[in-house]
């Protein structure tokens, strides 16, 4: 079938009032964004509730539809047929033409039609069109029978400037378009909850850019590499994240050397959200992302939890935070990023994980084993956040 163009489809943004139109238009920037590496013109335009892409010749088809289904916002992506009104038995032939292609006798069915009349100044209403075009289908492909019931598919016909006929829908990720609802800083580690935990908040239309803590020469550059192909892959669907590389090591040695062992974990994890907090403000955040789930490491305690919240003033994200670790593995296998993040290239050393980290922290008691790293590691972190390295991550 040669298709012109696809229907959009969307959920949430229909129900948004008058403010409906601002996510419109920011899903048709997104939409035109995700196609500019695919072969061909394209045209996203919005017509009467409706947004369509258009292609201006030959294009990718497969590679358009891909780029559109990592894009949030749309329900349901519709290749379309166009055809110019000529009169009702133009609209038919094209119809039983479509019919015929598209489900050729080998692939006999039953069907419905589904006229939606969009130019009330056209002769015949909505129902007379469902009949005389479920009739032109009868009589010209003999082989589908009508179930208006439950039908193995619905041709859908639309009546406007033009003729729009369609049966397929291809499912798209849902949500919200990226951009919608504000900014957020995600903690991207190279393991399978974070990479998760930020297609989530993006799903809602946060745009996300992203911090990664490295700890050379205890991990390699292979796991930074890591790190980079997931945000890669994240932003398939987020669009270009900022990714800052922050060298952690000497903040990792000196709570090392001065704090109790039992609580490195989750001293460490406190200057992360410091840290992370102070990229938030730079890139214009409003809060984190963390990848965490209850119960999951020790430093997801609910206790725990308590004593990481408590170094932030920005809200902390944690979309994750009632999932097991097969839900999480099952959308990461979805979004492509799982076989990545199982790769064994480590972004935490050994050496600095606690055999018997504390699982119930009080809040006061690490406070004040912090007071011994006080007048040593401020330096270190100033030195950690002006040295970061960003990089700009895009699919």
């Amino acid at each position: 079938m040669n298709y012109q163009a696809f229907l959009i489809k969307y959920a949430e943004i229909g129900i948004k009032g008058k403010n409906r139109i601002l996510f419109e238009e920011a899903l048709v920037r997104q939409i035109a964004r995700s196609l500019k590496p695919v072969e061909g013109e394209f045209e996203v335009t919005r017509e009467m509730g409706r947004i369509y892409v258009r292609a201006d010749g030959s294009f990718d088809f497969e590679g358009a539809v891909d780029a559109m289904r990592h894009v949030f916002g749309i329900s349901g992506i519709c290749p379309v047929v166009i055809v110019e009104d000529e009169g009702f038995e133009s609209i038919a032939q094209a119809v039983v033409r479509y019919t015929a292609e598209v489900y050729p006798e080998s692939r006999a069915k039953t069907f419905k039609i589904f006229a939606r009349r969009s130019n009330k100044s056209y002769p015949k209403d909505s129902m007379q069109l469902n009949a005389d075009l479920g009739e032109a289908v009868l009589n010209g492909c003999p082989w589908m029978q009508v179930d208006v019931h439950h039908p193995d598919c619905v041709i859908t016909v639309e009546v406007r400037k033009k003729i729009y006929i369609y049966s397929h829908v291809i499912p798209g990720p849902g949500g919200m378009p990226v951009g919608t609802n504000g900014e957020a800083e995600l903690l991207l580690s190279g393991g399978i909850d974070s990479p998760v935990a930020g297609y989530m908040i993006a799903k809602r239309g946060v745009t996300i850019d992203a911090v990664y803590f490295h700890a050379p020469p205890y991990t390699s550059e292979r796991a930074k590499q890591k790190v980079v192909d997931l945000a890669r892959i994240v932003s398939a669907y987020s669009g270009p994240i900022r990714l800052h590389i922050v060298n952690f090591t000497d903040i990792q040695l000196a709570i090392y050397e001065k704090c109790p062992h039992e609580e490195l974990t989750i001293i460490m994890r406190r200057y992360m959200m410091k840290i992370a907090e102070s990229f938030a403000r730079k890139d214009g955040a409003k809060a984190l992302i963390t990848g965490e789930s209850v119960g999951q490491v020790a430093s997801q305690t609910v206790d725990s939890l308590v004593c990481t919240n408590a170094v932030c003033t920005l809200p902390v994200f944690r979309p994750l935070i009632g999932f097991d670790k097969q839900e999480i593995i099952e959308i990461s296998r979805k979004i492509g990023s799982y076989e990545t993040s199982i790769q064994p290239f480590e972004d935490c050393c050994t050496i600095f994980v606690a055999k018997h980290p504390v699982t119930h922290p009080i809040l006061k008691v690490i406070e004040r084993s912090e007071k011994k790293l006080e007048g040593v590691i401020e330096p270190m972190i100033e030195t950690a956040v002006s040295t970061a390295e960003t990089v700009l991550v895009e699919s």
